[in-house]
């Protein structure tokens, strides 16, 4: 005690100090031992029915059902790509013109089709009704987006129409 005495300080002071320090101690000790038990039970619910061997074997058999995921990733790729490849020669744009070719009373039931792949080829079908001679039915071919023989006004509108949609592959 004279040391601290000589030094100037009071004894209570230091006391006071340390028995801050040891609270603080206390409290910390406190909440260690709480995340300890926490980090436990989440321990011993994994390791719980289990040895280091069954959960070798778990392990293994997920990173085997990963690699079969993978093989099958693999493969739906390199089926989509193919799919992606013939879509280019199927239909895939529509259009069609309902019109009264003979203004009778029949209504609109002349019309012309018209169906365009990707590449825009493909052909125009148009069918001419008509109350007293029946019906006629045209198909004009269609190469690059244009028609090799001459087209009725509503088979312009028919290939304008189709031509401007969207096909299955745009994104």
């Amino acid at each position: 005690m004279k040391i601290f005495e000589s030094i100037g300080i009071d004894p209570g002071y230091i006391i006071i100090g340390l028995f801050v320090a040891v609270l603080v101690m206390i409290v910390l000790y406190i909440i260690m031992i709480n995340k300890f038990n926490k980090y436990k039970e989440t321990y011993d619910s994994f390791m719980q029915g289990k040895d280091g061997k069954d959960l070798e074997t778990a392990i293994m058999d997920k990173f085997s059902e990963i690699d079969k995921i993978k093989e099958q990733n693999e493969f739906n790729s390199i089926n989509i790509e193919e799919i992606a490849k013939s879509m280019k020669y199927t239909f895939q744009k529509f259009g069609i013109v309902k019109y009264d070719a003979f203004k009778e009373m029949g209504g609109k039931l002349s019309f012309s089709l018209c169906m365009l792949t990707d590449n825009n080829d493909g052909f125009i079908i148009t069918s001419v009704h008509s109350t007293n001679e029946g019906c006629y039915i045209y198909i004009k071919e269609i190469i690059k987006g244009e028609p090799y023989v001459l087209l009725s006004e509503e088979e312009k509108k028919a290939l304008a129409q189709t031509k401007n949609r969207k096909s299955a592959l745009d994104d």
